[in-house]
């Protein structure tokens, strides 16, 4: 628990680490985009030409200064060249963007401080299922490698149909007949994970290989584009989980914490491949797909202390403020934890495309898109400790609670001594099992998400006035996403009440040095269920069958957009403004528990139509001086996640406070909904930089908020474990639409290379920005506004790079201030706890073989990951010194080759 944290609070964070990096995909980007890649040469005319890393922001910022709304992007030499296992991570370095971290690894983006959930996914501008029960993607499942760019809109436009109410992501794969030469590019690399091995059957050392193909045939009517990659890497984390904090008297203790040792090996397998046929010079048929399988197994060992809510007896030696931060527990009974998680995830997204552009001003276009994920996530619970027996052998343990959690500086017991730590049911907790008690659980939890889209649309272009362009089109999506949990009690092969762990299955203890507890009885515990040393006995309580459920949304848009082009003074006025309109019918369909005697469940299906009339604008004034003024206007949604419509319920006993709690979706929610308006300043540099400040403001009229309520659940099936009491009266959480509440902010971002201010620091440069928002909810009328889930209130991220004559060097830093994360409770319940700020420092250096070598073609390359060692950290009641959650993950090193044919 003494990972650094004297970064993980503030802006002003100065690291720089080396490490080197130059991908397949940089190849791949040389040779489509307008401007060329690379380091900068000497063309055959004797021009100046800038590649590489410099050449991919001057797309972005190209990009952007042509754009007619509010974008952000980032190129095929960006992502590939940033220490980046998926696009996550590079995303996140955008202005006003940052991530959130699962195990280490970038998994969501936040746009404008603001979770996932007010944000929407696109790839090829069509939309994508999710492996998870809400609605955005997590990135972490896209390898860099397949991807050639990535959009991401802050302001929308009529005929953006899959529009997200921060923002709009968009991935983009390689497109053949746009490249100018053929390319064909190999890499690995090795990936080494410095925590080292936090069990014995993990690993710190992974590795990686990649491969692209594109050319073009038949006169250049046909291309052909093929990417490949392959992970299979090791994360490693120590975690500290507190139950929470306890009254004590007039101060709060620790009631009861879970330390963790985790070990995942992520496999990923991705392949992208795209087909183009220009039929015609005035048609092109493009088809293309991506696939990805994605393979996390983890072991996760701890041990589960209960302290101030159990019988044990709290003799306090220490008080800070409120919280006594130091003292002696007797009679602790703990539950040693070896428990698996598999996550298998399959993910399919393709389409076909058909283009015209007509000589006569006329262009058409149709688009079928399918995407579908399959998902299956398995935990595997397993159980040992002391025999629950009378005279049962208890610890005492003297602990000291600070700001990195609870540690312990005495014990009793030894946790990894096998003929005192038996498989068995410690305390007592399965009582609620068929057999009156249980050595372990299994639960896996399917998810199937389907999407089926078709988009057509038709434009003119107009000459001689105001409008330029006329566009109108249709897209219809049909989406159907399931649950289906599998869940069983495992008891002890043969009725047994306890056993002794045979040696075939006895692995070096984990070590828990770090908590204070020393090491841990540890073992597989999917080999134990696999050889029979388990059995599993369905859980035929009524509550699991209420845990599935089925959503099925279907929506209708047609849009009308005019662009703008127009002199206006010196200037000249661009852009767009139009309308989207849309309609949705929602279904759910699921179990609902009926408080009949006896207690009776019935299938049940509710749901709701709607329609939403957006209207949107966005202009761009473009002075001489290269001098860019936007103004946005737009009504805004972002639709409910998934899982928020459902319509069962599920709910659970908490053995720490006592109570029955529970979540449940509501199928008549309506979207997100707001007013929005955006106004930038922009100063370019030609095409080489630019800086910029963004403000903007959403007024919302409709938020979903989740919040807590008293709820009765007499005559409704639940199961209490033994010697626990009942009380009927518990708790609920189910998402309403709400009225009130604004967001407003203000972004300075810019690219700058430094040869503008002097050509003695050609090659030199920095990029990023930082982002400030404020924003309250009123979840009730007059109620106290609160901040939304997963909003910081500042993120911020800034690049310092280095090319030139073949040698890169770069800098990262990300940042992200505190924020209300949500988090999976006792019972399934969702429960809101503080995260603190973080800062994420990464680097790289490397060197790519000049033109005339033997070696052209050719780079190296060293990478550094969360060099100053981050760890994530949750509080509980504000409190700094209550921590909930703290994870370590440690630094992550990469070295590797890719070489270019």
């Amino acid at each position: 628990m003494n990972a650094n944290r004297s970064l993980n609070r503030g802006l002003g964070v100065s690291a720089l680490a080396i490490a080197i990096s130059a991908f397949a995909l940089p190849a791949a980007a040389q040779a489509q985009d307008s401007a060329p890649t690379g380091d900068a040469t000497v063309a055959d005319d004797g021009a100046i030409v800038v590649t590489g890393f410099r050449a991919s922001l001057q797309n972005a910022v190209n990009t952007k200064k042509k754009a007619d709304t509010i974008v952000e992007s980032v190129s095929a030499e960006d992502i590939g060249k940033l220490p980046d296992a998926s696009i996550g991570e590079s995303i996140a370095r955008l202005p006003g963007l940052t991530s959130q971290r699962l195990f280490g690894r970038a998994n969501s983006v936040a746009i404008r401080g603001l979770g996932p959930d007010l944000s929407s996914t696109t790839m090829n501008g069509r939309p994508q299922t999710s492996t998870g029960e809400q609605r955005n993607v997590e990135f972490d499942q896209y390898p860099s490698e397949v991807v050639r760019r990535v959009d991401v809109y802050k302001a929308p436009m009529a005929s953006l149909v899959y529009q997200g109410l921060v923002g709009t992501v968009d991935i983009k794969t390689l497109r053949p007949l746009e490249l100018k030469e053929r390319i064909l590019s190999v890499g690995a690399r090795g990936t080494y994970a410095d925590l080292g091995k936090v069990n014995a059957e993990s690993t710190q050392y992974g590795y990686r290989v990649t491969g692209t193909y594109a050319d073009k045939f038949a006169n250049d009517t046909i291309g052909v584009a093929l990417s490949a990659a392959y992970t299979d890497d090791p994360y490693q984390s120590q975690e500290f989980e507190a139950w929470g904090y306890a009254d004590s008297g007039t101060n709060k203790v620790i009631g009861g914490m879970k330390p963790f040792g985790v070990s995942s090996r992520v496999k990923r397998t991705a392949v992208q491949g795209t087909l183009q046929w220009e039929m015609s010079p005035t048609f092109t048929l493009t088809a293309d797909g991506f696939y990805s399988h994605f393979r996390d197994k983890q072991i996760k060992r701890g041990i589960e202390f209960p302290l101030a809510w159990s019988g044990a007896t709290l003799t306090p030696a220490g008080t800070t403020g409120n919280l006594i931060t130091s003292g002696t527990f007797t009679g602790v009974g703990a539950v040693v934890n070896n428990h698996g998680y598999e996550r298998n995830a399959d993910i399919f997204s393709g389409g076909l495309n058909g283009k015209y552009q007509g000589d006569d001003g006329w262009s058409a276009e149709f688009d079928f898109g399918y995407s579908k994920t399959k998902r299956n996530e398995l935990s595997l619970e397993s159980n040992a400790g002391t025999l629950n027996v009378p005279g049962k052998v208890l610890d005492t343990l003297k602990f000291v609670t600070d700001t990195n959690g609870t540690h312990f500086t005495s014990h009793a017991l030894d946790y990894s001594n096998v003929n005192q730590i038996v498989l068995t049911d410690p305390l007592g907790w399965g009582g609620g099992a068929p057999s009156g008690h249980q050595e372990g659980y299994f639960n896996d939890r399917r998810i199937n998400d389907e999407i089926f889209s078709f988009q057509a649309n038709v434009a003119k272009e107009l000459e001689g006035g105001f409008i330029s362009n006329l566009r109108a089109g249709v897209n219809y999506t049909a989406r159907d996403k399931t649950k289906t949990p599998v869940e069983a009690y495992l008891n002890l092969a043969g009725g047994a009440r306890s056993l002794v762990l045979p040696t075939q299955y006895r692995l070096a203890p984990t070590d828990f040095s770090y908590i204070g507890s020393g090491p841990m009885l540890s073992y597989d515990p999917f080999k134990l269920l696999a050889d029979g040393v388990y059995v599993a006995l369905p859980n035929t309580s009524k509550d699991i069958p209420a845990k599935a459920y089925a959503v099925s949304e279907k929506i209708m848009s047609a849009y009308i957009q005019a662009d703008v082009k127009s002199q206006l003074g010196a200037g000249e006025l661009t852009g767009n403004f139009g309308v989207l309109v849309q309609n949705a019918d929602q279904k759910s369909t699921g179990i609902l528990n009926l408080a009949t005697f006896p207690a009776s469940q019935a299938l049940t299906t509710r749901g709701a139509n709607y329609w939403d009339v957006l209207p949107s604008m966005n202009l761009s004034l473009r002075l001489p001086s290269d001098f860019v003024v936007r103004l946005a206007g737009a009504r805004e949604i972002q639709r409910p996640r998934m899982d928020d419509l459902k319509v069962s319920k599920e709910y659970g006993y908490s053995t720490a406070s006592g109570l029955i709690s529970g979540t449940g979706g509501n199928p008549l929610l309506q979207p997100y909904k707001a007013w929005a308006a955006d106004l930038n300043f922009e100063k370019y540099f030609g095409s080489k930089g630019y800086l910029g400040l963004q403000m903007f403001y959403k007024h919302f009229d409709s938020y979903i908020y989740r919040a807590p309520t008293k709820f009765d659940y007499t005559g409704l099936p639940i199961t209490i474990p033994t010697g626990f009491p009942y009380n009927p009266i518990g708790t609920i959480t189910q998402p309403i639409n709400v009225k009130g509440g604004e967001l407003y902010g203000v972004e300075l971002a810019g690219t700058l290379p430094f040869e503008v201010i002097t050509p003695a620091l050609e090659g030199f440069g920095i990029t990023g920005g930082a982002g400030y928002t404020k924003t309250s909810i009123n979840p009730t009328a007059g109620g106290k506004a609160e901040d939304m889930p997963d909003y910081s209130k500042w993120v911020a991220n800034a690049t310092l790079f280095f090319e030139k004559a073949g040698f890169n060097a770069r800098a990262s830093m990300r940042y992200r201030s505190s924020f209300v994360g949500q988090f999976v409770g006792f019972g399934g319940e969702i429960e809101r706890r503080r995260a603190l700020g973080e800062t994420i420092v990464d680097a790289q250096i490397g060197y790519d073989f000049q033109e005339g070598s033997k070696l052209a073609g050719l780079s190296l390359y060293i990478q550094g990951q969360n060099l100053t060692n981050e760890p994530f950290i949750a509080i509980d009641n504000e409190s700094e010194m209550q921590v909930h959650n703290y994870q370590n993950y440690g630094r992550r090193f990469m070295a590797g080759f890719t070489y270019k044919f």
